[in-house]
């Protein structure tokens, strides 16, 4: 009976709900009012002298006040606490206004003996009322849904994101929080949010006690270690884990059903979070112009979300794919509807193309993300791949100190350090002209380099191949056992870049703390296990996914480093090192990229990596016949490259359309 009774009173019209509302207030009022006048005797006497008109005239008074501060309009059962303390912060509001003019015109027809006492009963009343109805209405989606539908859920963590889960958790249909579990003793035993607190030790035993279908990690500030510790001893006693986003992911803060999701590998091996430095973060995006090159990548998204969020003038996205720059336009409008942003539709081998949107914008800050990244790619096209990655930098370069931009930062790799691929190599030359730039006269851009290593969950990335394979019921294929590869979180390392940009005085090299390497094999098996399954192995051939090892491939090397020299001091962020690197003048940096533009334009790859090892002397290319490094090519010395009368404001426009100059035949013999 009460169940029907609660399911038509959810089904009712909102207007009859509020006419309801009103109603019970109606009756109940003047009762308080009158329980005020007995409580302030101890008797009756009080309420026969002033008789009914008192009572009334405070009802019809509190009426309004309940319904300007928002109690009427409130959904009972999501009332929150904020409501019913405006309610009563307006009740008291009303009460000394109603007492103060009684007392100055010293009339008699109220009892102000009495107020105060009744706004005790009414908030009181107010407060008891609608937290009961709550409570009650609250118990039609658990009696609705279908017997043992909803999970029943143990929360990990019984701090305050914990706390929020579980309150969240009371108004779902989908689920049933039961207890907590946390690693901090003093909490055994204790209650939170009304649910028990036990200790982590206990876990095998209330899971099987309690029934529970699923734990939910609410640590949004634990580290990757602890969280694949707990992981690992859930994992054990086989049942589902999944977790809230981090603190990184965490950007208003707020915490809902919908923040639920599985674990991702990117959990377990990412490093212990940094917040952000709020003087560094905000000191080249706040009310600035900002420009992001490649605003559709995986790491320009990014930054286009971090700038989004300090407010800056205006954003100004600059992408050469239409599809990546209306998905990230969009996205960026939806959270941050206020935001000035400009799309812009282009190449940063274009030289038109990046003047018109750094002029017409009148930007501050460039972070200069566009690049082609993927190693076996670029080696298959290496003219491209240097055309986007090094003429696309030389032209960015070129406005950015044209028009005076204030600062200017290349987004790089680790790849860039004595690399043994064009990919790399060519992210090396592009720090090579953003050094020449920095060092001219008189420049009034900050032009800085900024260079980390794999980014967890990015495009192209060996966790979505590894996760696809998964999928697809394997095998994973690994290019070698002992492959090593450092990796960094997409959030963390938009806010490093952001962060490395503001510390620049012009030239430097920022490195950024890249933590533990991980062995690839390793990730693969993990990666298995989180799956639910386990891996096929010589020893175990009934098992799910087989890790099968294809070779290394063209320019790939074991691990990669992130120096190339020694001299790295480190900066006023703990994550962040800095790197004075050799580098090449400008007028030597002109002729040699000339020669490298023209060898592009021939397509002849032998004389492709000839003209990049004469700008990049570490760049040993890779024999992928013989499966190991092969001998460096050696090109001939700088000084029998014919020098261009050109600079770099005029190279990038006969490069762009794939024209350089005419006089780069005289170097062919090179």
């Amino acid at each position: 009976m009460l169940h029907m009774l609660i399911s038509r009173l959810i089904n009712l019209p909102r207007p009859q709900k509020m006419a309801l509302m009103v109603a019970t207030d109606v009756i109940a009022l003047p009762l308080c009012f009158m329980l005020a006048l007995v409580l302030r005797r101890g008797n009756f006497d009080l309420v026969q002298q002033y008789g009914l008109m008192p009572p009334l005239i405070i009802a019809a008074l509190t009426l309004p006040v309940f319904y300007l501060s928002g109690l009427y309009r409130s959904v009972v059962r999501y009332m929150d606490l904020k409501v019913l303390w405006v309610t009563g912060v307006s009740l008291g509001t009303l009460l000394l206004s109603t007492y103060s003019l009684s007392f100055l015109i010293s009339s008699e027809a109220l009892p102000r003996t009495g107020l105060l006492i009744y706004w005790f009963v009414a908030f009181a009343y107010v407060v008891a009322s609608r937290l009961l109805a709550r409570s009650l209405l609250r118990l039609q989606p658990a009696s609705a849904r279908d017997a043992g539908a909803a999970k029943r859920i143990a929360i990990f963590g019984a701090g305050e994101a914990g706390f929020q889960l579980a309150i969240a958790m009371r108004a779902s249909s989908d689920y049933t929080p039961v207890c907590f579990f946390d690693h901090d003793p003093s909490l055994n035993n204790k209650i939170v949010a009304g649910l028990p607190v036990h200790f982590a030790g206990k876990l095998a035993e209330q899971i099987d006690r309690r029934s529970i279908d699923e734990v939910v990690l609410a640590l949004p500030s634990s580290s990757p270690g602890r969280r694949r510790q707990i992981v690992d001893s859930l994992r054990a006693l086989h049942i589902k884990v999944r977790t809230l986003p981090t603190l990184l992911e965490l950007v208003d803060g707020r915490i809902t059903t919908q923040s639920i999701r599985d674990i991702k590998v990117e959990d377990l091996l990412g490093r212990e979070p940094v917040p952000p430095e709020h003087r560094l973060f905000a000191k080249c995006t706040h009310a600035k112009t900002v420009m992001v090159t490649g605003a559709g990548g995986s790491i320009g998204s990014e930054l286009c979300r971090q700038i989004a969020s300090q407010g800056p003038r205006r954003l100004v996205l600059f992408d050469h794919s239409e599809y990546a720059l209306y998905t990230i336009e969009q996205e960026l409008r939806h959270s941050f509807p206020n935001l000035r942003l400009v799309a812009k539709i282009g190449s940063v081998c274009d030289s038109e193309a990046v003047e018109s949107a750094v002029q017409g914008n009148c930007v501050d800050t460039i972070y200069h993300a566009a690049a082609y990244k993927h190693v076996p790619l670029v080696e298959s096209n290496m003219a491209e791949g240097i055309r986007n990655n090094v003429l696309g930098t030389a032209v960015v370069a070129e406005i950015a100190d044209r028009y005076s931009v204030e600062t200017c930062v290349l987004v790089s790799t680790d790849k860039a350090v004595r690399p043994t691929n064009v990919m790399g190599a060519s992210k090396r030359i592009a720090e090579l002209v953003f050094q020449a730039a920095a060092a001219r006269r008189n420049t009034r851009t900050v032009f800085s380099m900024v260079r980390f290593g794999n980014v967890l969950g990015s495009s192209g990335s060996v966790v979505p191949l590894f996760r696809q394979q998964i999928q697809n019921g394997g095998p994973i294929t690994i290019t070698h056992q002992d492959v090593i590869r450092y990796f960094m979180l997409i959030p963390e390392a938009a806010q490093l870049v952001i962060q490395a940009g503001a510390m620049a005085k012009g030239g430097e090299v920022f490195v950024l703390d890249m933590g533990e390497p991980v062995r690839i094999v390793d990730l693969a098996r993990t990666m298995i296990e989180m799956s639910g399954l386990r891996e096929k192995t010589e020893n175990n051939p009934h098992g799910d996914i087989e890790i099968k090892v294809v070779g290394l491939r063209p320019g790939e090397k074991l691990y990669e480093e992130l120096l190339i020299g020694g001299e790295v001091t480190p900066s006023s962020h703990e994550r962040i090192m800095c790197s004075r690197e050799h580098r090449l003048s400008e007028t030597e940096l002109q002729d040699k990229l000339a020669a490298l533009f023209a060898a592009c334009d021939s397509r002849d790859q032998l004389k492709i990596q000839t003209m990049v090892q004469a700008l990049v002397t570490e760049y040993a290319p890779y024999s992928s016949l013989e499966g190991r490094l092969a001998k460096p090519v050696r090109s001939k010395p700088s000084h029998a490259l014919a020098p261009l009368p050109i600079g770099l404001n005029r190279f990038d426009n006969q490069a762009s359309n794939g024209h350089p100059a005419q006089a780069v035949e005289a170097n062919q013999a090179a």
